[in-house]
């Protein structure tokens, strides 16, 4: 009666729904999910590690080289950003070089120090929402564009 499941169907659900909630977000939402896709992949990583699981450490070391350079490292303003524009390039260049040399050695202790470094900037970017916006600032879709993209490019990655 049904047709057997196809092989990343499922896959390809997840990401007509990321890819449609990706329209109704504003820079700082975008930039969360980001950081929180960077960290999600980390830890994945580090427990592939742990269990010896090469293909998952693999592609979960893949995946968040992918989310620092073409998401979070592409996204940042060089021109208006400044100063923390720069330290944040200087940081992502470090954290993706020490990602390369964790998946070649197969060395949880340097995708503990990305995933260090890494977390106070997302919490940082977590709170900047919360004070723009004030208490219950996570549930919604209301913009902070008004309070500029910070060290971003205004509307990158989101067609605008």
């Amino acid at each position: 009666m049904f047709s057997p499941a196809r092989p990343g169907a499922a896959d390809a659900y997840r990401r007509i729904g990321f890819e449609t909630s990706m329209h109704t977000v504003d820079q700082h939402q975008i930039v969360n999910l980001l950081f929180e896709g960077l960290l999600r992949e980390l830890v994945r990583a580090r427990g592939a590690i742990q269990r010896g699981d090469l293909p998952v450490k693999i592609d979960a070391i893949s995946r968040a080289l992918r989310i620092l350079e073409e998401g979070l490292s592409t996204g940042l303003d060089r021109i208006d950003g400044g100063e923390l524009a720069q330290n944040l390039s200087t940081l992502y260049d470090y954290c993706m070089r020490q990602m390369v040399l964790a998946n070649a050695r197969n060395d949880e202790r340097l995708l503990q120090e990305v995933q260090s470094l890494l977390e106070p900037i997302a919490q940082s970017w977590k709170d900047i929402r919360t004070q723009a916006l004030g208490p219950g600032a996570d549930s919604g879709t209301t913009s902070v564009q008004d309070q500029g993209a910070g060290p971003y490019v205004s509307g990158a990655g989101t067609g605008r």
